[in-house]
């Protein structure tokens, strides 16, 4: 199963302000739906409460240390990422996402096979970071530019794959 961390960060690493996104980026919500549909994604309670409800057609695995925490019916509450990896590896899953917030990141990072990461060419203010990438362990595999000129979106970006190198 591959483990693919998926996220939006600034120059900065910037990735959240207040609970929300720094920016609009319609290009990066579009991807970010193409690329995850289908799929398990495991993400911290946090983010999944900053939901208005869990994202259609994707199955949420919700990371928390709340005992008392329920998943809505069809989804689930751990309280660890083995747990969650083990739920992906038990449904034979090919691939699982996961999708923040900064703390499960930081968690999930050692464990990931790829790094699929929208680079936003700007340094928002920010209450919430990615951490930094070691690329001593991670080779870039892929890269796509979007001007901003050409869409709705605020910023330029660039949609990024990097794979954990052997």
């Amino acid at each position: 199963m591959v483990k693919s961390i998926i996220v939006a960060k600034a120059t900065n690493n910037a990735i959240g302000l207040n609970n929300d996104l720094p920016w609009h980026l319609p290009s990066d919500l579009k991807h970010f739906k193409q690329t995850t549909a289908g799929h398990h994604v495991i993400m911290g309670r946090k983010t999944f409460e900053s939901l208005a409800k869990p994202l259609p057609g994707r199955t949420h695995i919700i990371l928390t240390r709340n005992e008392s925490f329920r998943a809505p019916q069809g989804h689930y509450a751990v309280q660890s990422l083995e747990e969650a990896f083990d739920i992906g590896k038990s449904k034979n899953l090919d691939k699982i996402f996961i999708l923040g917030g900064a703390e499960i990141y930081e968690m999930a990072i050692p464990f990931t096979d790829e790094l699929i990461i929208t680079e936003v060419h700007a340094n928002p203010e920010a209450d919430t970071f990615f951490p930094p990438i070691d690329t001593d362990q991670w080779v870039e595999k892929s890269r796509e530019r979007i001007d901003k000129k050409n869409t709705a979106d605020e910023f330029d970006l660039d949609f990024v794959v990097y794979h954990r190198k052997n």
